[in-house]
Order: structure tokens, then C-alpha cells, then sequence
């Protein structure tokens, strides 16, 4: 697999504003923690995913509509909607609905923090313009690192009790970058974010309604509470819909491995969000993974280290 032939290159070096939508893609995407834990009691995991992405998939549509905007057809950009939304739902929402069904919760998330180290190992290999470099490789680890300290020591205890389970994780990581290096080929076809967005998720709920039709059997289900149908509401508007309209914004311009940097930066607005609305007390480890993430992204936007003269500018002057 490969981005278009005709791709447009990208700036690996994110502008503010891209960095503000990354930020802003993070506090959805945590969010989505707050969502799914309200419905978790009422519904099972595919049907909550089979509905995150059906309701998304309405909503863009009818947004569509109001702007007049229709999405654009063809058999070609069908497939590419395809291969996107089997990539970046279908293959990752089934791993790790069943990946954490059988390891805590931690250490999910701290494995699913790999996904920008595999998102550079797959661009370098894939791409012309989002090649490995030293300060990027070391800001992505001390991230993951970050990752690890604020989640806590104490989940690694289980690795190696379940190993299919880990690896189904660690999957659907590499599922994710493979679906951000394929996504870079819509900006080259010419389409924009929000028919990109549209597009995936449409093609996503095709594929994952008749999945959680034949495994949850939802018709069988007591209706849900006012609760449920609230978080639902905010799953798939805030955290499905938006959000990956600014996903494919940012990949248009910064590119795989930068958009996937979000990795890091949800469980840090998930805590966030619990400290703001649940009333959860911010602790010490959580603020020291912090740090080590902030000290990663700063490496990898490589602006301080050129301000500090340890740039690859400045080094080359030297």
C-alpha cells in the first residue's frame, strides 16, 4: 500500500493552528472515555460501536445536505472509503473491544499509545516526505514513556499474562497507521475533509451494522435510559463526527504520523476532563506523564530545540 502517486506533500513541522485542531481532536477523542463509559451498562460493545458510527454517518450527511454539498461518487472513491473505514474503524474497534475485554484497561491504552512509533516506521517505508528522524523517533518514545508513568507502573504487571490479547492491541496500532499513511491519498483525489469524514464513517457503519446485528442481537436489548441516549448523542456528534472532520484536515496537511500523535495527547485529556467534570483528583504521576509527553511533542515540533540552538540548523552551523 501507498498514497497516491500524485499525493501532495505535506509540512511535517505542524503551523499553531494545526497544532490548536490536534489539541482540540484530543479533548474529543477523551471525551469519547466519558461517552462510552455511561453506555457500557446499557449496551454491549458492538452495538455501541455499530451506533457511534450510524448516528455520525447521519449526522454528516444531513450537514451535507444543509450546505448543499453532496458527497461525490464513483467507484474509486467508494473503494477508498472502503479500505479507510476498514482500516481505521472496522480492524481497530474490533481489536480493541476485544483486546480489553480480557487486559486492564491501562495497559490497553499504554499499548494503543505505540500507534505514532508504528506510524513512523510505516511513513518512512510508505511515503517521500515523512521520513524517520532521530528527534522524532526519541519525542515519540518519551511520549509513549509519558503515556506509561501517567497511567502507572503498576499495569505492566500483567504482560505476558495475555498475550493474544496485547497483540490484538498492538493491532489495531499498526491498523491505525496504515489507515493514516492511506488517508494522505484524499487530498490528492481532491477531497475535502468533511466529504473524507462523511465518507469513512458511512462506509464503516456498512461494514460494522451487520457485525453488531450478528453478534449482539440489539433488538433483544431493554431500551436504554436518557443517560445512555445523551452519551451516544455526544459519542457520535463530538467524538466520531467532528472529530474526524479535524483528523482529516490535519493528515491533509501535517500528514500521518503528526495526526497521530493524538495518541499521546487523549489519555492526558481524558484525565483532564475527569479532574473538570467528575470531580477525580489529578495526581502526582499523572502530572510527571504529562511532562514527559509535553517534553516528546516539544522534541518532535523541534521549534524550542532550535530556540535553544540544539536544532538541526543550529548543529549544522556548528
Amino acid at each position: 500500500m501507498s498514497t497516491s502517486p500524485n499525493a501532495t506533500n505535506i509540512n511535517t513541522n505542524m503551523s499553531m493552528f494545526e497544532w490548536t485542531m490536534l489539541l482540540t481532536l484530543s479533548v474529543l477523542w477523551g471525551g469519547s472515555f466519558f461517552f462510552v463509559g455511561v453506555m457500557v451498562d446499557d449496551l454491549p460493545p458492538f452495538t455501541i460501536v455499530m451506533l457511534r458510527v450510524g448516528l455520525a454517518a447521519v449526522v454528516l450527511h444531513l450537514v451535507l445536505m444543509v450546505r448543499k454539498d453532496p458527497l461525490p461518487g464513483g467507484g474509486k472513491l467508494w473503494g477508498a472509503f472502503l479500505t479507510m473505514g476498514f482500516l481505521n474503524n472496522v480492524v481497530p474497534f474490533c481489536l480493541i473491544v476485544w483486546g480489553q475485554g480480557h487486559i486492564a484497561s491501562g495497559l490497553a491504552s499504554i499499548l494503543n499509545a505505540t500507534t505514532p512509533i508504528f506510524a513512523v516506521v510505516v511513513a518512512h517505508f510508505l511515503t517521500t516526505d515523512e521520513r524517520l528522524s532521530p528527534a522524532r523517533l526519541v519525542g515519540i518514545v518519551a511520549g509513549v514513556c509519558g503515556v506509561g508513568v501517567m497511567i502507572g507502573p503498576e499495569v505492566l504487571a500483567g504482560v505476558g499474562s495475555d498475550v493474544v490479547a496485547q497483540v490484538a492491541i498492538l493491532g489495531a496500532a499498526l491498523s491505525y497507521a496504515f489507515a493514516g499513511v492511506y488517508g494522505r491519498r484524499f487530498k490528492a483525489l481532491g477531497v475535502k475533509p468533511l466529504h473524507t469524514a462523511t465518507g469513512q464513517v458511512s462506509a464503516s457503519a456498512m461494514m460494522l451494522i451487520p457485525l453488531a446485528l450478528w453478534v449482539d442481537r440489539p433488538w433483544t436489548l431493554a431500551m436504554p435510559g436518557l443517560d445512555t441516549w445523551a452519551a451516544l448523542v455526544g459519542l457520535a456528534v463530538l467524538s466520531t463526527a467532528l472529530a474526524y472532520i479535524l483528523y482529516f484536515r490535519i493528515l491533509s496537511t501535517a500528514g500521518a504520523t503528526n495526526v497521530l500523535l493524538v495518541t499521546l495527547l487523549v489519555p492526558v485529556s481524558a484525565i483532564m476532563l475527569g479532574v473538570a467534570f467528575l470531580h477525580e483528583t489529578l495526581e502526582t504521576k499523572s502530572l510527571l506523564g504529562m511532562s514527559l509527553i509535553a517534553i516528546g511533542l516539544a522534541v518532535i515540533d523541534g521549534r524550542i530545540l532550535k530556540r535553544i540552538g540544539l536544532g538541526p540548523r543550529a548543529r549544522a552551523s556548528r
